[in-house]
């Protein structure tokens, strides 16, 4: 038999969890949330629970287990939001004191939208929901909160990567003893897939987005990187990205509370850690917005204020799922509290229509300024395994100071159009850009219009496939005024709407998050025609009689450049692409931008 010797107790060692991998160790913890466990005489203890949180239910188990609260409790509706690559229903449960789904739908009370499982390994948001909920309904405990807002819960929305479950996955983290997939059973990552909208699972979670329109969003993680004191940490995109208004809202008033209600439980909150070095935090840590692909940056585009939560991988599963609970549990206190104030927030942001965008963000040199940081002790030392340096994290609490960099800058700015325009023919597209809820108009009969066209002047694309897309890279464009006739069914998207920020970034070229970056449109690169060399050869002949302008152009280029001259296919080439001849929709972006 195979045995790992990590997974064995050292003599003398004290008693602790033991985890398939050579994990740090763990920083001693009890808190007040501990006495929401009930205990497993309970008729509604959870299956996590059982275990004393140490594993999580599969899929079948967490689906029978919310159907039977759903039975039980007329304050809990179970719904399938679609269905999985493999067939699986992804479900949501809605909470509610109003009676009957339809009234939910239709109330006016702040809603709360509660995502987990987008990474099915990371799932302590399934486990805290479940408790949550039981307690806002048959225990009745919370139920209370109901009163002034409604919770719709998304338990798993990556069910076919939640069932390839192993004790080996997640490698990096202290729990849950088994824990499921990265990625969908198509291979994708959902949480790139906000904006491409590939999968099934991401159309499902956008068309919650688009129909019950939350006045909050919260997306549940697990983080690793480096060791720290904190066990829940989150955050959002700040006020320098594209929700001013939601971004104040959610740090005046969101953090000071949400941090109170964890301290006051026993829990360690802290800000999102991405550091710049996981070898040495003395370098700061990075706050900078989240791009489209990403829930918060997807919410921020979108105005609808998006949370994400990040507990740390190297906290025990119990100590996590404990602190997400409180974590929710505030926000849906602050909801009923602050409803009229976020909702504010919101449409001051869905109003705005910035003359001026930024496609994309760079981070400063400059820190906005220093932090506390609770941190944990390490040591670098040579590794004879590796050849290079081994960071080994002690468990010794410390205190620390570091730079944090929440600002950032523009790294391209476009000016807002009035709209932008695109054949039928891009059907996919335009199926992408309605599923997100952009609006458009759809034209009845064909119309010509001028337009400023995208040509690609050069480009390149990636080696690699990166979420099942070969990406462009580098695109050289250049503006030119056409006159395009669009057929009956084409569209044209007007900018001036609550997701016209969402359409500039997705069509926009020069965008990191657009369809063209994403290689949706890569047919338009292509070449139809073509030319024999036996006609080109009398036609450049010709050209060059006919045009002492052009004659001068390519003697130059010969005399310029070498590797022109001694090439003969690229020299008729050059002649077959100044000919009318030549196919002229050849690098011409398929969207067109209507100017101001």
């Amino acid at each position: 038999m195979l045995v790992f010797w990590f997974l064995l107790p050292l003599a003398g060692q004290a008693q602790r969890p033991e985890y398939p991998a050579p994990l740090p160790p763990d920083i001693p913890w009890s808190g007040a949330s501990e006495a929401l466990i009930v205990p497993n005489e309970d008729p509604w203890v959870t299956p996590s629970e059982k275990s004393g949180l140490a594993r999580t239910p599969t899929y079948a188990e967490t689906v029978a287990w919310l159907q039977r609260l759903d039975r039980a409790s007329m304050h809990i509706t179970l719904i399938s939001i679609g269905k999985s690559p493999e067939g699986r229903d992804i479900w949501m449960a809605v909470v509610s004191s109003e009676q009957g789904f339809a009234a939910t739908a239709q109330s006016a009370k702040p809603l709360l939208l509660v995502q987990a499982g987008i990474h099915s390994g990371e799932i302590d948001g399934k486990d805290a929901g479940m408790m949550l909920l039981r307690d806002l309904s048959v225990r009745g405990t919370k139920k209370k909160l109901l009163e002034s807002a409604n919770v719709l819960f998304i338990p798993i929305l990556n069910v076919d990567g939640h069932e390839r479950s192993s004790v080996y996955n997640r490698i990096n983290q202290k729990g849950p003893v088994e824990m499921g997939w990265r990625t969908t059973a198509q291979l994708v990552n959902l949480n790139r897939d906000y904006g491409k909208l590939d999968t099934p699972e991401m159309r499902a979670l956008v068309q919650v987005l688009r129909r019950w329109r939350p006045d909050l969003y919260v997306d549940v993680h697990v983080t690793d990187g480096v060791d720290y004191q904190y066990d829940v940490t989150y955050g959002y995109n700040y006020k320098n990205a594209y929700s001013a208004a939601i971004a104040g809202w959610l740090d005046n008033q969101l953090r000071p509370q949400v941090n109170r209600d964890l301290e006051l439980m026993g829990h360690i909150p802290g800000p999102l850690v991405f550091a710049l070095d996981n070898r040495d935090l003395s370098k700061g840590i990075a706050a900078g917005p989240a791009s489209l692909r990403f829930s918060n940056g997807y919410g921020d585009v979108c105005h609808v204020p998006t949370v994400l939560v990040e507990n740390h991988s190297l906290k025990p599963y119990r100590q996590r799922v404990l602190g997400t609970y409180i974590l929710l549990e505030s926000m849906i206190r602050l909801l009923g509290e602050q409803g009229a104030e976020v909702r504010k927030a919101i449409a001051t942001d869905r109003a705005s229509r910035p003359a001026d965008l930024p496609l994309s963000f760079a981070a400063v040199s400059s820190p906005d300024r220093m932090i506390p940081f609770l941190g944990v002790r390490s040591r670098v030392s040579d590794s004879v395994v590796s050849g290079g340096k081994k960071v080994e994290w002690t468990g010794e609490k410390q205190q620390l100071t570091v730079p944090y960099f929440e600002s950032s800058k523009p790294s391209e700015i476009v000016k807002r159009p009035k709209a932008y325009w695109l054949s039928k023919a891009w059907s996919e597209v335009i199926r992408r850009l309605e599923a997100h809820g952009i609006q458009m108009e759809h034209l009845q009969e064909p119309r010509e219009v001028e337009v400023d066209a995208w040509r690609i002047t050069g480009y390149e694309l990636e080696r690699a496939a990166y979420e099942g897309h070969v990406q462009v890279r580098g695109a050289q464009t250049a503006v030119e005024r056409r006159h395009i006739r669009y057929p009956a069914g084409s569209v044209r998207i007007s900018t001036d709407q609550p997701l016209g920020d969402l359409a500039i970034l997705l069509l926009e070229p020069g965008s990191p998050e657009s369809f063209f970056q994403w290689g949706l449109f890569l047919s338009a690169f292509g070449e139809s025609e073509y030319a024999e060399g036996y006609l080109l050869e009398p036609l450049a002949e010709r050209m060059l009689s006919q045009d002492p302008g052009l004659k001068r152009e390519f003697d130059k280029k010969l005399a310029e450049e070498p590797g022109f001259r001694d090439n003969p296919r690229q020299r008729l080439r050059w002649f077959y692409e100044r000919s009318p001849f030549f196919e002229n929709q050849k690098r011409y972006y398929p969207v067109a931008r209507e100017s101001r």
